[in-house]
């Protein structure tokens, strides 16, 4: 009797914990008046883009805002044209955008004026993996294999990477793959995730690094097969996806035998001069975002790791983030001259 009444107070609480996400805004010090965009610095498809997406149809679905979100792709100069739309937006509450690990990287390799620090930080709201990816048809299953093949490749079986853009996060793990082993890739760049994923599976590149999101489809219809994770720990999540195999069951590049860490962030900033109470506004309201069954059934589909900052913890896990991007840049050979 006393288990049964655990069970009910336990249901009664996880459920009064939803509803209270879910209620009504209660009264703020402030929140928009007119219609928020929310800009994209990558292109569609992508990751940065599903989630924004994601985000908007969670937002008006469960009615968190009484004003519209609208999502707005600028992808021009890897992300920069969207980063500087924001630092140039001083003041303007009416704006928020989503980040990736351009935020570090566009700037170092392309010299743009810019740096995260030109934003107001919001909240960190997931960390996103990486996968190393090759073609279901390719004839090893694990990194071991994988590995002798590409030391062994050579004139026209030189290996191929596909990837997001140029000296970013896709191209910064390919030259810590050469580092590593000492084998050289043919680097290909593409506009998006998406676009990477169908060249895989068409067989115009070899591999690709490509977040879970972006290849768990390819995944699931037999066409891709994930090789490793790039985090130091595997992922968590045991529901079977292809085959009979879950993300659990990628053993992380390290325990493979590449011993190779990346992740990327998933954050919200606004543009500076932000005040306190309008922060304050949108970490409420990406709180609630994450309280709902449709973010969290988000976060186990794309196999992220679910990590959420705000505040100082925040700010402080940018800086050491740059620093990092800065490191593995230079010894890419990635900066800008």
């Amino acid at each position: 009797m006393h288990s049964a009444i655990a069970r009910t107070i336990r249901r009664g609480a996880a459920a009064l914990a939803v509803a209270t996400a879910l209620a009504p805004f209660a009264a703020h010090a402030w929140e928009p008046t007119k219609t928020v965009e929310f800009i994209v610095p990558a292109g569609t498809g992508g990751g940065a883009d599903q989630m924004a997406r994601m985000i908007q149809g969670i937002v008006q679905k469960n009615n968190l805002m009484n004003q519209s979100l609208v999502v707005i792709n600028k992808s021009g100069g890897a992300g920069a044209e969207g980063f500087l739309d924001v630092k140039g937006s001083n003041r303007n509450p009416h704006k928020i955008i989503i980040s990736l690990s351009n935020l570090f990287t566009t700037p170092i390799a392309t010299g743009v004026p810019f740096s995260w620090k030109d934003m107001t930080p919001v909240s960190m709201l997931a960390l996103d993996e990486f996968v190393l990816w090759v073609n279901a048809k390719a004839p090893y299953d694990d990194v071991k294999g994988y590995l002798a093949a590409l030391k062994a490749a050579s004139g026209d079986q030189v290996f191929k990477m596909g990837g997001t853009g140029s000296k970013q996060e896709d191209q910064i793990i390919t030259a810590a793959i050469e580092q590593k082993t000492g084998a050289k890739f043919i680097y290909v760049p593409y506009k998006g995730g998406g676009d990477v994923a169908a060249q895989l599976v068409g067989g115009h590149v070899t591999s690709s690094v490509n977040n879970p999101i972006e290849a768990v489809s390819q995944w699931r219809a037999g066409e891709l097969k994930p090789l490793c994770v790039f985090d130091d720990k595997r992922l968590p999540y045991k529901e079977p996806i292809a085959n009979g195999k879950a993300w659990a069951d990628i053993p992380t590049c390290k325990e493979a035998g590449l011993d190779i860490e990346y992740l990327m962030l998933r954050g919200i900033f606004m543009p500076p001069g932000a005040s306190k109470e309008q922060v304050e506004y949108f970490v409420d309201l990406f709180k609630r975002v994450r309280a709902t069954p449709e973010w969290q059934d988000f976060m186990q589909k794309g196999a992220f790791n679910t990590t959420a900052l705000t505040g100082t913890d925040y700010a402080a896990w940018l800086t050491k983030a740059e620093a990092t991007h800065k490191d593995l840049m230079e010894k890419a050979g990635f900066v800008a001259k």
